[in-house]
């Protein structure tokens, strides 16, 4: 016999702490090895949590909404009946719904717990057994046909692989849904960082507390003060870019997928920007992937990696990016799909910013700040005047391993191929 601890998970590198967002099974419940017990949401996003060993959930340790740092001790798994007649009798209850959420061990009078690692990750919640098939969906999809009545038998997913989302419980229930599905979502202009879907408004003189995913971008951001950073800008005539993205949009090429692709394959030539510090010295990737800066509803950002973006086809690519962006706004994003971005890219131009400088995330070398492409009046080599469309792009890099002539020969680069041959993009 045997009491089995269920730990506060690390979901990511970054991650310090995790909240509990529903506990899937309740204390007396049969648990199976394997099966997802609690959905804890990190810095990125929801995860089903399961149990490495098979028993019975014996203590509720954190209420849903409590949060607890990572390796904080959240339940137990007992093995046999008789363990959890022991944990009821010694007095381990589940702490109620409106009890003050805290990180707490478990009570003296419960069995000491074996120390191990006795859970598992696994992004893709399945729900299984749901009149003799096998259901998939998110466990905000979960939550939300509970709340809401919903069957997910026979449900058909919009979600990656059928996977069943939030927007198909709601249109199930003839509510309009409040993220559209991947395939019904049609293509930005200029996708680099999508619009929010609404405002989040607070009560005058109230005090929001910040989401995980807003902490995790707060110490991100502190910790970009301790890089020595410097930014170069550039002008660059899109007349070429704007008129192959009208020849290739209705293939459902994006702007962002332009923009990235025509990144990657300048970062080809230019290895330097597409680098990062450590310790050891310059720490070159072995492969191109692109992050694109993606605003979260409530606030915060995620960003999506492209992988691979130089060798991926510019179609595919555009798939790619529609899929990340569907799955981040439901939190379904692996830990390498937005982590493992080797360069940035960050485009306020479809609010009609002109131009802005961009924070350096932590662990890269570059991010490239891109603004509107706006019609200017401009001379020409030959003195002649004509109106042409331009947007301004500015670079902020780690000066440690980057510097100013690097950035320039890259932005001069990417000027050339944006310019001159934006055609070539889709090769």
């Amino acid at each position: 016999m045997a009491t089995f601890e269920i730990f506060m998970p690390a979901l990511s590198s970054t991650m310090t702490e995790g909240k509990i967002v529903e506990w899937l099974k309740q204390p007396g419940d049969r648990v199976e090895r394997g099966e997802s017990v609690l959905v804890v949401e990190s810095d990125k996003a929801d995860m089903d949590v399961e149990s490495f060993e098979a028993g019975f959930l014996g203590a509720v340790l954190l209420p849903a909404g409590s949060t607890a740092p990572v390796g904080e001790t959240i339940g137990l798994v007992v093995e046999t009946e008789a363990e959890l007649e022991n944990l009821r009798a010694n007095g381990t209850a589940t702490p109620s719904p409106t009890a003050t959420p805290t990180a707490t061990a478990p009570p003296a009078a419960v069995p000491p717990p074996t120390p191990a690692p006795e859970v598992k990750v696994e992004p893709i919640a399945e729900v299984a057994a749901v009149g003799g098939n096998r259901v998939i969906a998110s466990p905000r999809a979960r939550k939300l046909a509970q709340q809401l009545g919903v069957k997910l038998e026979g449900l058909q997913g919009s979600g990656p692989h059928g996977r069943l989302v939030a927007a198909d419980v709601e249109k199930a229930a003839g509510k309009v849904p409040s993220i559209a599905p991947a395939s019904a979502a049609p293509a930005a202009p200029a996708a680099a960082v999508v619009p929010l879907p609404a405002v989040v408004v607070a009560a005058p003189g109230e005090t929001k507390p910040f989401s995980t995913l807003q902490q995790a971008v707060n110490r991100n951001m502190m910790a970009s003060l301790a890089t020595p950073s410097f930014r170069v800008g550039y002008t660059i005539t899109t007349t070429k870019l704007d008129a192959f993205y009208k020849q290739v949009k209705p293939k459902g090429v994006t702007m962002t997928a332009l923009l990235a692709k025509a990144v990657a394959l300048t970062l080809v030539r230019h290895p330097q920007l597409n680098a990062a510090y450590s310790d050891a010295g310059t720490s070159f990737p072995t492969a191109i992937n692109v992050a694109v800066a993606v605003a979260m509803e409530g606030g915060g950002l995620l960003t999506p990696v492209l992988a691979q973006a130089d060798r991926v086809d510019l179609y595919s690519l555009s798939r790619n990016w529609a899929d990340l962006v569907a799955r981040a706004r439901t939190k379904q994003l692996k830990p390498e799909e937005y982590s493992s971005g080797t360069f940035t890219l960050s485009n306020l131009g479809m609010f009609g910013v002109d131009r802005f400088d961009a924070i350096l995330p932590p662990g890269t070398g570059a991010i490239l700040a891109v603004g509107a492409s706006r019609p200017v009046v401009v001379a020409n080599s030959d003195g002649s005047i004509a109106v042409k469309a331009q947007m301004q792009v500015n670079i902020t890099a780690d000066h440690r391993v980057i510097y100013g002539a690097d950035a320039a020969a890259f932005l001069k680069d990417l000027a050339l191929l944006i310019e001159n041959d934006p055609e070539s993009l889709a090769l």
